[in-house]
């Protein structure tokens, strides 16, 4: 058993579950943020100066200057599933880690994102704010809007999420759908490029990553091409679109709606990420925008934590994270014999 002196330090940047906590105070010694306010990067910098594995969140940001001043650190264990704001491949020459829990917010998101098509099309939104301000007084001929039934549907980006949500909306009788992916075709569903989809269709899920080719992906020449009234709903990155050019569209009503759970405020490894959801954004009348709820299920965040818990116990206790999304440089070579670990980064043996 680690004694005080030598036990790892384990950061954790935000607050979790008591029980996940308990499970890394069994390896380690714990050093957790328990403000709901995120570290800014200069308090994260310090802080993981003399750390052995840190549990980031969407809310971190580590390149390669931070890993200059961690030479402890041997394993980042992403507690989400985009991971754009981390530097992997500063990491794998690091000799660190980096892990992601791939599978647990797939479902939770799918089901916001049909969620929120729905509430926004049918004006739920604006119908509550009429209940509340005292202003119904029975069914009146008013706030028409549009099903999911018979409507053409386009998904861009159909990777786990993409396909959740295809998978969701199976029973709303969808007359088309329709994918938009560079690389993934999925069988018996019609693929377009996004130009060619915009045209056709009256409801549009965002669900890609964000790199650097999808970067503004749906900016204003791309809505340009979009069928009038039509609805947007993003819960992949924030700017995977060009919010000000959706606010834009907005105004000048070639956009139905939109509505969002990421903005790109989030979006942390970008040097010019704006600062707050546009004003012009949120000045619109016919947007539904959510404080990046996606997984926020109380069973699958505990499931999330537990889950990053376990890559960062593996790396301590000598072994490979299950869910590492990199091999680092120690390594010779994934699936080649057993390797000792960097001992110029911990001098732990590492075993598979």
């Amino acid at each position: 058993m680690n004694t005080p002196s030598t036990a790892p330090k384990i950061l954790v940047t935000n607050p979790i579950h008591a029980e996940v906590q308990a499970r890394l105070q069994r390896v380690g010694i714990v050093e957790m943020n328990h403000d709901t306010e995120p570290w800014t990067q200069q308090q994260l910098v310090m802080r993981a100066k003399d750390a052995d594995a840190i549990m980031g969140f969407m809310t971190d940001s580590v390149d390669a200057g931070l890993l200059a001043k961690a030479p402890r650190l041997r394993v980042l264990a992403c507690a989400l599933k985009g991971y754009d704001n981390y530097d992997v491949d500063a990491c794998t020459r690091a000799g660190v880690w980096v892990s992601i829990v791939p599978d647990l917010l797939t479902e939770p998101t799918a089901e916001l994102a049909v969620g929120l098509a729905i509430s926004l099309a049918r004006n739920m939104v604006s119908g509550d704010a009429q209940v509340r301000r005292g202003e119904f007084q029975g069914w009146r001929p008013r706030l028409y809007g549009t099903g999911l039934a018979g409507a053409t549907v386009a998904i861009v980006g159909l990777g786990c999420v993409g396909q959740a949500i295809i998978a969701r909306l199976a029973g709303f009788g969808c007359a088309r759908l329709v994918g938009i992916d560079p690389v993934q075709k999925l069988p018996g569903l019609e693929s377009l490029v996004l130009e060619e989809a915009l045209t056709v269709a009256d409801f549009v899920f965002v669900a890609a990553p964000l790199t650097t080719s999808s970067f503004h992906m749906v900016d204003a020449r791309a809505l340009a091409h979009c069928k009038p009234g039509q609805f947007i709903i993003n819960v992949g990155r924030g700017s995977v679109v060009d919010e000000e050019a959706i606010a834009a569209a907005l105004e000048t009503g070639s956009l139905g709606g939109y509505a969002a759970d990421v903005f790109a405020c989030e979006d942390w490894g970008l040097a010019q990420r704006p600062a707050v959801v546009p004003v012009r954004l949120c000045a619109q009348a016919n947007t539904l925008l959510t404080p990046h709820l996606g997984s926020a299920v109380r069973d699958v965040r505990l499931a999330i934590e537990h889950r990053a818990a376990d890559n960062i116990i593996a790396v301590l206790e000598g072994h490979e994270p299950a869910d590492a999304i990199n091999c680092p440089e120690f390594h010779r070579g994934c699936g080649d014999d057993p390797v000792l670990w960097n001992t110029s980064r911990g001098g732990y043996g590492l075993r598979r």
